[in-house]
C-alpha cells in the first residue's frame, strides 16, 4: 500500500500538469557545475604503514536541458558527470544523476537516477558544504585501516543517499512547507539495468519527508522529518529509518542539529552484540564578511558495514569533533581549512586521528 500511494502521488501530479501542453519550439541547455582540489594531513593511532599526505579532487558537470509549453508547464533532464575514481591512474567518468522533470501548478516530478528526499534537502544543520566543520564533507575519505560506523557516510535517512533509478513526486510549497515522497523497486540498480529478482537486496524502498522554511522577526527556521522503508532479503532486518533536523538563524548566526534513527536495519536476524544505528549531530557557524567560521560534533554508533553483515565484531562507535573556516575568493571560488578529531573504536580496535583538510571549490 505504500508503495502504491507513493506512485500513485506522482501519476496524479503529472497527469493533471500535463493534460493540456503544448510545447514551445525553444529548449535551452544550461551547464553548470563544481570542482574542488583538497590536501590532507592524517595522524592517527593506527596507520599500518600509510603516509600521512594525500591530495583528491573531482569535478562535476551538470547538464539541464529545458523547455516551457504554453500552459506554464516546465520540463526538461538533467545529466550530472563525474571525474571521480582515479585508482592506479585508471581514471573513470560516471553519473550520479540522469533524470527527467516536470515542474507545474501541482508541484514536481523527478524519474530517473536521482536520490531521496532527505539526502536531498533533509537538514543535518548549517554546515553542509562540506568544508568549515561540515558533517557532510570529505574527512572520512582520509581515515584508514578501520571503519566508521554506517551511519557516519549517511547522516539523514540511512539509504536516501542511494541514486537508483526512481520516482519521487514534490508538492509545491505552501507557507514553507513542502511534502515529498519517493519510490525505489530496486536498491542498487539504476540506468538500463533490470533487476526484478527478490530476496538479494532492499526491494520496494519508499521515502516521505516534510520540509519547511520560514522567517518569524528576522529568525530563520528550517526543518525536516523524513522516514524511510524497503523490504530486505530473506534473513535479514527491514529497513526503517527516521530523521529529523533543524537550523535556526539569525543574522550571520546560525546554530542546529539532527538525528537519525535505523534501529538494526540490514542487520541479520539474531544477532548480537550490534548496537541500534544512529546518528546525531550539532553544529554552528558564523558569517563574517566572506569569512565563515564553523564547528560540529557528531556522535554515531551501529554497524561499520552495509547490508547484511553485522556481528559483533562489525561493531563502531565514533565521536567526531571538527571545525573549519572557509573564504570566498570571488564569486564561486571559496578556499578553506578544516580540523577533525575523529575518536573512533571498529571492531574492538581503538583508532583515533587527526584530520587536517584543505578545500579550495569552485561552482559555476
Amino acid at each position: 500500500m505504500k508503495r502504491s500511494l507513493v506512485i500513485g502521488c506522482a501519476a496524479v501530479a503529472l497527469a493533471a500538469g500535463c493534460g493540456t501542453a503544448s510545447a514551445q519550439s525553444k529548449f535551452d541547455v544550461l551547464l553548470g557545475g563544481d570542482a574542488f582540489f583538497q590536501g590532507a594531513y592524517v595522524d592517527q593511532d593506527n596507520d599500518n604503514g600509510l603516509r600521512k599526505t594525500e591530495f583528491a579532487n573531482r569535478f562535476r558537470l551538470t547538464v539541464t536541458p529545458t523547455a516551457k509549453a504554453d500552459n506554464g508547464l516546465e520540463y526538461g533532464a538533467r545529466l550530472r558527470l563525474r571525474a571521480n575514481n582515479g585508482t592506479s591512474n585508471v581514471r573513470t567518468t560516471d553519473y550520479d544523476r540522469a533524470y527527467i522533470f516536470v515542474n507545474g501548478t501541482f508541484g514536481s516530478v523527478q524519474a530517473g537516477v536521482t536520490n531521496g528526499p532527505s539526502d536531498d534537502s533533509g537538514v543535518i544543520g548549517p554546515n553542509v558544504d562540506g568544508i568549515s566543520g561540515s558533517p557532510d564533507g570529505f574527512y572520512s575519505i582520509y581515515y584508514g585501516v578501520t571503519s566508521l560506523p554506517y551511519v557516519t557516510g549517511s547522516l539523514r535517512n540511512l539509504e536516501s543517499g542511494d541514486a537508483s533509478t526512481k520516482i519521487v513526486y514534490s508538492t509545491p510549497s505552501f507557507g514553507g512547507f513542502k511534502l515529498s515522497a519517493a519510490y525505489t523497486p530496486t536498491y542498487g540498480s539504476s540506468g538500463t539495468d533490470v533487476n526484478r529478482r527478490k530476496n538479494v537486496t532492499y526491494n520496494d524502498m519508499g521515502e516521505i519527508q516534510a520540509y519547511y522554511k520560514g522567517a518569524f522577526s528576522g529568525v530563520g527556521l528550517e526543518a525536516s522529518v523524513a522516514y524511510q522503508f524497503a523490504q530486505a532479503p530473506t534473513g535479514f532486518e527491514d529497513l526503517s529509518s527516521v530523521h529529523t533536523g533543524a537550523t535556526i538563524s539569525y543574522g550571520a548566526f546560525a546554530i542546529g542539529g539532527s538525528y537519525a534513527f535505523s534501529g538494526d536495519s540490514g542487520y541479520r536476524k539474531g544477532h548480537t552484540g550490534v548496537d541500534d544505528n544512529q546518528v546525531w549531530l550539532v553544529g554552528a557557524q558564523y558569517s563574517l564578511g566572506p569569512v565563515i567560521l564553523a564547528a560540529t560534533y557528531t556522535d554515531a554508533k551501529g554497524a561499520n558495514v552495509g547490508t547484511g553483515a553485522a556481528t559483533a565484531a562489525d561493531y563502531a562507535r565514533a565521536h567526531i569533533y571538527q571545525a573549519g573556516v572557509t573564504y570566498t575568493v570571488a564569486p564561486g571560488l571559496t578556499t578553506g581549512l578544516e580540523y577533525s578529531f575523529v575518536d573512533n573504536k571498529s571492531g574492538g580496535v581503538n583508532n583515533d586521528a587527526n584530520i587536517v583538510l584543505w578545500d579550495t571549490r569552485f561552482a559555476f
